[in-house]
């Protein structure tokens, strides 16, 4: 059973098929465009979509809302440091301003970033400094299919060659994603991330964590890793922080507030022009850009989220919904992670070509079918069409990713899911391919129009 009671409860929109449809075509057919109150189920992302603790309701009645030297700050900053162990933090609305910052501070154009996977606005902050992201997942993460524990890592061999070789020079930084959300969902191992450590540092390369799901990595290490199975995940957490040079954090996933994060440092010379640009974009760096109750209630969610008891049910919604998922012959990326299940619509969909979105297709049935809201990683999020609409780029794989918000759909709604996936399965080879009709040149599947293609 979920490890909490519920205090407060909010009205799910309940919708008919009419409506929906009418909605999808109003919207051309992207998902992000959708009203919420259109949505029976929203499992688009897992960020700042969680339930907030009553703890944290009352840590945010202790927000000091003073601009500068704030006592939110200060519980803020000692908190950080205790778990990541860096001595320069810099408070940040959301993830992806900590990009930003650290990326144009020290970036510079034609270098090179190197990932186990760089998610969508990581490589959109690398590509707008003019540099280059590299990805070098692990040979394992190739088989969806098998029960390997780390798919998440990177590649070793891959990261040393880049490091020694021909392009050593041009290497900016090391970026690992905790958990690799751009792979799946799945976790880095602390032996992977050990050794990725030792040859950053044999090579003078900075390494960088994405901490924004730093505890379920954390969880999965102490489940899957028998060197840390008697290891608490908040020790295993403080352990990797202390393997790099310094972190992101969207506080938005395992800090379990609607906004936030941070970047943290051990460079004080780089924390310091890190923060002349926090200054000039996000605000006064004892609060960058949040109210000081929102630095208390990550303060909290950064204690609750590495609660063994929290961390195994979000396990359990995770495996039950993959054994839903598999019951309605829908294969998942094996084995499901935490955050989210990942659905292999390419080879439930066989009929729809790579560069008609298998993934979009299934997210738009769901949708159709039962309200349920959710997001393509595939061709349309990775791939990309000459002049003449012509695949130029394909995706490895065509997945559908269904993220469960934390603390905020009960058993019920997963077995709701269930029988919607259920349904759309039965009918797969009804389901329609998708072309876009209008999109951005970067970071297209946000804001892309699309039509369904008619068989």
């Amino acid at each position: 059973m979920e490890p909490y009671r519920i205090k407060v409860v909010e009205p799910i929109p309940m919708t008919t098929r009419e409506q929906r449809e009418s909605a999808l075509a109003r919207v051309h057919y992207n998902l992000f465009d959708l009203r919420a109150d259109e949505v029976t189920i929203d499992l688009l992302t897992d960020s700042g979509t969680g339930a907030l603790s009553a703890a944290q309701l009352a840590a945010a009645m202790t927000g000091d809302e003073s601009y500068a030297g704030s006592r939110s700050y200060h519980r803020f900053h000692e908190a950080v440091q205790e778990l990541t162990g860096y001595p320069h933090i810099l408070p940040v609305h959301q993830g992806r301003a900590a990009e930003r910052i650290l990326f144009s501070t020290l970036l510079e154009p034609g270098q090179i970033t190197l990932s186990n996977t760089h998610f969508d606005t990581t490589r959109a902050n690398v590509e707008l400094n003019g540099c280059q992201a590299q990805d070098l997942p692990c040979p394992q993460a190739q088989d969806l299919d098998s029960d390997e524990p780390f798919k998440g890592n990177v590649d070793l061999a891959r990261l040393r060659a880049a490091l020694e070789g021909p392009d050593a020079s041009r290497i900016a930084l090391v970026i690992m994603t905790l958990t690799n959300n751009g792979g799946g969902g799945q976790p880095v191992s602390m032996e992977n991330l050990a050794q990725a450590a030792a040859l950053c540092r044999a090579n003078d390369v900075p390494l960088i964590l994405d901490a924004a799901r730093f505890a379920e990595n954390a969880w999965l290490v102490t489940q899957h890793e028998p060197a840390y199975k008697h290891h608490s995940p908040r020790q295993v957490a403080e352990e990797a922080f202390r393997l790099a040079d310094g972190c992101l954090m969207s506080a938005k996933k395992d800090g379990i507030v609607h906004i936030g994060g941070f970047l943290a440092l051990n460079d004080g010379a780089l924390a310091e022009r890190c923060e002349l640009l926090l200054i000039a974009t996000e605000g006064f760096p004892t609060y960058g850009g949040l109210a000081g109750r929102d630095l208390d209630m990550i303060v909290q969610g950064l204690s609750e989220v590495t609660d063994p008891a929290y961390l195994q049910s979000r396990a359990d919604a995770a495996g039950h919904l993959a054994h839903l998922s598999r019951a309605a012959g829908i294969s998942i990326l094996e084995p499901p992670g935490l955050h989210a299940l990942y659905l292999n619509a390419g080879r439930l969909l066989p009929h729809i070509r790579p560069h008609h979105y298998p993934g979009h297709a299934l997210a738009c049935q769901l949708y159709l079918e039962g309200g349920i809201r959710s997001v393509e990683l595939g061709s349309l999020y990775l791939g990309a069409e000459d002049a003449d609409g012509n695949p130029s780029i394909t995706a490895p794989y065509e997945l559908l990713r269904l993220a469960i918000p934390r603390r905020t759909y009960t058993q019920s709604h997963l077995n709701y899911i269930g029988d919607v996936l259920e349904k759309v399965a039965r009918n797969a080879d009804r389901i329609p391919g998708y072309r876009i009709i209008e999109q951005a040149p970067m970071l297209r599947h946000f804001r892309s129009k699309l039509e369904p293609v008619t068989p």
